[in-house]
């Protein structure tokens, strides 16, 4: 079996065709000039015959009358060399005689003399070749009853011709030898930018991508990822994509963590109520094997009693837990025109009856402040805002509750007075199981998983919600978009501002 050719590579390829498209147009520039001036060259020998012949034959006219041969002539009359004489007079044989380079004059001899002869009579131009003399460009011209026969020799045409031909090709060779050096310099720096394009496509495919904390650092150089130039356009182009993969890897790494820590503490979560839904099972079943009477009844209903806590806090855990899958798929929303202020009012005064430690105010205007969402899940991001501040804040704290329109938004805001969010971890708190130990006293046992489910139920609204702390000064703002003051005026043609006719689920 024979092996596959290596395929040849661009810049050989662009060489080789630079080169080879050159060297064809230059060889036939070659050939034109060449044909062009050898056919100058053959009319200037015409020309030059034609006046030869009228001088030969007007000198040769008294001499041939007298019997002299064409080499007797020729040395009376000595001629230029390269000359070619040759005389018929019948019924005598032809005579003819050439000047050699030299000046002297050789006679031709018979077989010459018929290759001459012959070649008067063949067709095509007036040209004959003669062994052991050369070429001529012969014309015939009577004089008196003879015929003289006159010829030049091709011998100076031709030897420029063939220095033009080898000048050409010199040339020919040394530019082709210039061009391909030259070319292979160009190609190669043009093609620089691609070759680290190429450089740093490999060193990334060598990348283990596939799982573990994963941070692309290749990159094409800056002064190869020129945006103006096409090669430089794709490690422009190489290079924002790589920056996109570093930073979906990276953010895939980072949902890896918080899924770990999410199992970690929903586990943990849920193994305080299992253990103790175990414990008092087994309570109840040693007090019902080892007693008899109002005893056993008695701690068997405390058993029953925390199984039951025990449950509801799974249940409540559970339905957190789904709520925030719904929430994360768009589902769990029944719209309606909801008041925010009747909600932060409703949600302050339950607020004072579970935290009477606290002081409890409200900032709201005289007109309503409506937005397009759920009333049951808007109160629940109200009760979780007020319960976290009154939890993890200590007693004596002043929490506001604001209520206004800021634009085509509706602002709730809760501020507190008390320490602050530890900034270590502000980037965490909307995190699910989140908690603030560190920075507030953490009084009950709550799941951490609160201001999750407010973030998640105001982005399922189209808003935000946000914090912004330091010590003495906490405020978390929710931004939803707000309707008209008029609730029968819809802030959506195609959606009903009445709540009857606007309970679909989002």
């Amino acid at each position: 079996m024979t092996a596959a050719r290596r395929p040849w590579t661009l810049q050989r390829r662009l060489i080789v065709t630079v080169v080879a498209i050159t060297s064809l147009i230059m060889v036939l520039v070659g050939v034109a000039t060449s044909a062009i001036l050898g056919t100058v060259l053959e009319e200037g020998l015409t020309n030059r015959l034609s006046a030869t012949t009228a001088r030969i034959v007007s000198l040769a006219r008294p001499l041939i009358v007298g019997g002299l041969s064409a080499e007797e002539i020729l040395r009376q009359h000595p001629q230029q060399p390269g000359l070619l004489l040759a005389v018929v007079t019948p019924p005598e044989s032809p005579t003819a005689a050439v000047t050699e380079a030299d000046g002297t004059v050789t006679a031709l001899t018979g077989d010459q003399i018929r290759e001459l002869a012959s070649g008067l009579r063949a067709d095509g131009p007036l040209v004959v070749t003669l062994d052991d003399v050369g070429t001529f460009r012969v014309v015939g011209e009577a004089a008196g009853p003879s015929i003289v026969v006159v010829g030049l020799s091709r011998d100076e045409v031709a030897a420029t011709i063939g220095r033009m031909l080898v000048t050409i090709g010199l040339l020919t060779a040394g530019g082709l030898l210039v061009l391909g050096t030259a070319t292979a310099w160009v190609i190669r720096a043009g093609l620089a930018p691609l070759r680290a394009v190429a450089d740093t496509a490999e060193d990334v495919s060598r990348l283990p991508l596939s799982q573990g904390e994963v941070s692309i650092a290749e990159r094409v150089p800056a002064d190869q990822a020129d945006p103006r130039t096409e090669v430089g356009r794709v490690g422009s182009a190489l290079n924002t994509l790589l920056d996109h993969v570093d930073s979906s890897l990276a953010a895939r790494q980072q949902n890896e963590e918080r899924m770990r820590r999410f199992v970690a503490d929903a586990s943990h979560e849920l193994r305080t109520p299992l253990a103790s839904i175990r414990g008092y099972s087994e309570l109840s079943l040693r007090a019902l094997e080892r007693e008899e009477g109002p005893g056993a009844r008695d701690t068997t209903e405390t058993s029953l009693e925390r199984i039951q806590a025990q449950s509801l806090h799974m249940t409540r855990l559970v339905e957190d837990l789904l709520l925030l899958a719904r929430l994360d798929e768009g589902q769990e929303l029944v719209y309606g025109a909801v008041d925010l202020t009747r909600l932060a009012v409703d949600g302050v005064t339950d607020a004072r009856a579970a935290h009477p430690d606290h002081t409890w105010q409200l900032a709201v205007g005289d007109d309503p402040v409506v937005v397009a969402g759920d009333a049951a899940r808007l109160s629940q991001v109200i009760a979780n805002l007020l319960a976290n501040a009154g939890t993890h804040t200590p007693a004596g704290t002043t929490v506001t509750v604001s209520v206004e329109r800021d634009g085509t938004d509706a602002v709730l805001r809760v501020h507190d007075d008390g320490p602050g969010v530890d900034p270590s971890i502000a980037d965490e708190l909307f995190e699910r199981f989140a908690r603030a130990d560190r920075s507030r006293a953490r009084k009950t046992g709550g799941t951490g998983l609160g201001l999750s489910i407010a973030r998640a139920i105001a982005n399922a609204h189209g808003g935000t919600l946000s914090v912004r702390s330091e010590p003495g000064d906490t405020v978390f703002e929710l931004r939803l978009p707000a309707k008209p003051s008029d609730p029968a005026q819809p802030a959506d043609p195609a959606q009903p501002a009445d709540p009857a006719h606007s309970a679909d689920p989002a």
